[in-house]
């Protein structure tokens, strides 16, 4: 499960370094090319709101199983396809198959694992990363082959994947109860929820402008592109992992998202302002990889205190707003710049970001009673004080990373 879990993960960034390539060999706008994102991103949007419901009747092993059959499908079709509207549609299909995973991965790493919850979350944790670090790298080293080799690369490992889960994960128990399509929408109501999720969106939006769009003003081979973003995953991962548990216990949540936020709006404003500079942007985009780590966690851990509702109802609410900020910012941010200039769609990745402290100011208080609430609970069951530790409430749900 955890090398499904990376595999997975390295989707993420597996196109990076082969967008300014695709444009040119298919012949194809910026625009079209960030398409790429926005229908794998979008259509995991919207396939969060049904994950809950599909789990809540297979069973999450079942949930697993359709999830990287349309995975494998889907990225192999993607391979073989001749034009980027093919290509496009067909990354839609592989965002449904992975929303299916990934909602559900993680429940089942917990029931199969032999080193307890704690070291279930490590290993998860540490799938992720691997996964963000290792995407843009073999998207690189295989994109230098053929733009098709990263989508084909996508299909094998996930085969593999596939072909382990059936074999060696034991059969998820039945679902407790059945949860219904709309949930997820009916939780948003709740205020603390809704802030933390816009929160989350303004955030994706500006993250999203620097991963998708930074490869194509940088004006880097396909393995140099690979090189720079794996630096960036591996920071990222280092950050998530590592550093965010401990920053959180020092200064708490809150405080530690206001300032995380703001460093990463000024890390845009420098691309922004210095978008001709291939150096700055190289350092700029590895840089942001420690805040966009801290974010990653610390967002999450936010969203799982303040929801009132069962964990992977809010994870499934969080997830579709979010990923709806990620897939529209690459698209919109190819259009400004061919609308305006190259150093607009950063600016405006600086300003959502910094909107985005805003929108989590107004649900400062919700957070803060919620984080010292959490906290007087672990010192009554003499917990160790390591931040709030996700639940897994219902073999179908899981709470999304970042």
């Amino acid at each position: 499960m955890a090398f499904a879990c990376v595999v997975s993960f390295m989707g993420l960034g597996l196109v990076d370094p082969i967008l300014p390539a695709l444009s040119k060999q298919l012949h194809a706008t910026p625009s079209s090319v960030e398409l790429l994102f926005t229908s794998y991103l979008v259509v995991t949007a919207v396939a969060m709101l049904i994950t809950g419901w599909v789990s809540s009747r297979i069973g999450g092993k079942r949930t697993l199983v359709a999830g990287l059959v349309l995975i494998v499908a889907f990225s192999a079709l993607a391979g073989s396809s001749h034009s980027i509207s093919e290509i496009i549609s067909f990354r839609a299909g592989w965002g449904l198959g992975n929303a299916l995973f990934i909602a559900t991965s993680l429940a089942v790493i917990v029931g199969a694992a032999s080193g307890g919850f704690s070291g279930a979350i490590i290993l998860y944790e540490a799938a992720l990363g691997l996964g963000i670090s290792l995407g843009p790298l073999i998207g690189g080293e295989l994109g230098g082959i053929s733009w098709r080799g990263p989508f084909f690369g996508v299909t094998v490992l996930m085969a593999i994947a596939l072909a382990a889960t059936i074999a060696f994960v034991d059969r998820t128990p039945p679902p407790t109860r059945r949860t219904s399509i709309i949930e997820p929408l009916r939780a948003l109501r709740h205020r603390s929820l809704a802030t933390m999720s816009i929160t989350a969106l303004c955030y994706n939006w500006g993250f999203f402008t620097l991963l998708a769009y930074t490869p194509f003003p940088m004006h880097l081979a396909i393995h140099e592109l690979g090189y720079v973003f794996t630096c960036w995953g591996i920071i990222l991962a280092i950050f998530a992992v590592f550093v965010a548990p401990r920053i959180q216990r020092k200064f708490g949540t809150p405080k530690t998202l206001y300032v995380n936020l703001m460093l990463l709006a000024a890390d845009l404003v420098a691309i922004a302002a210095f978008t001709t500079s291939k150096t700055t942007l190289i350092v700029a985009v590895i840089v942001s990889g420690a805040f966009i780590g801290l974010n990653n966690t610390l967002t999450t851990q936010a969203v799982m205190l303040v929801a009132p509702v069962e964990r992977p109802i809010a994870s499934a609410a969080y997830g579709f707003v979010r990923f709806i900020g990620g897939g529209m910012a690459p698209y919109f941010a190819a259009r400004m710049a061919a609308t305006w200039n190259v150093h607009v769609p950063f600016y405006v990745g600086a300003a959502a970001v910094v909107l985005g402290v805003g929108v989590l100011a107004s649900g400062h208080a919700p957070l803060t009673r919620a984080e010292r609430e959490a906290e007087a609970a672990e010192e009554a069951a003499g917990l160790p004080d390591d931040g709030p530790e996700p639940q897994i409430l219902a073999p179908g749900g899981a709470e999304i990373p970042g």
